[in-house]
């Protein structure tokens, strides 16, 4: 199998995805988008070249879903820890209760304020 054609060194992007499967795993989210530039542009030579064998554009393409797929969960990891953060926040801030007719009330609680919690 060719892995280089033309211009393409296919090991640089070999190794650049491998990089990003460990940087994604490992959560360096400040190495991922040291990566990019370098990726966009081995990416910007790959689609210039006609010349690559199915075989090597098969591998690389699984490397690439791979990372989508690790890429997509740590997205989804960040959004979910965003969320909790603000519902803790919302909780810090205000207190929902129910009145004697059932009715969901929300008390807005200040700094100055403590709640006491009695046994």
């Amino acid at each position: 199998m060719n892995k280089q054609s033309g211009t393409l060194d296919i090991d640089a992007l070999e190794d650049l995805l491998d990089a990003e499967r460990s940087a994604l795993l490992s959560g360096d989210l400040v190495a991922l988008t040291q990566m990019l530039p370098a990726k966009e542009a081995l990416f910007d030579v790959l689609n210039d070249d006609a010349g690559l064998e199915t075989q090597v554009l098969a591998e690389l393409n699984g490397k690439v879903r791979r990372n989508q797929l690790l890429l997509d969960s740590a997205l989804k990891g960040i959004r979910d820890a965003t969320a909790r953060m603000t519902s803790v926040r919302h909780l810090r801030s205000s207190l929902e209760t129910y009145g004697s007719d059932g009715r969901k009330q929300n008390i807005q609680i200040d700094g100055a304020h403590a709640l006491e919690k009695r046994a």
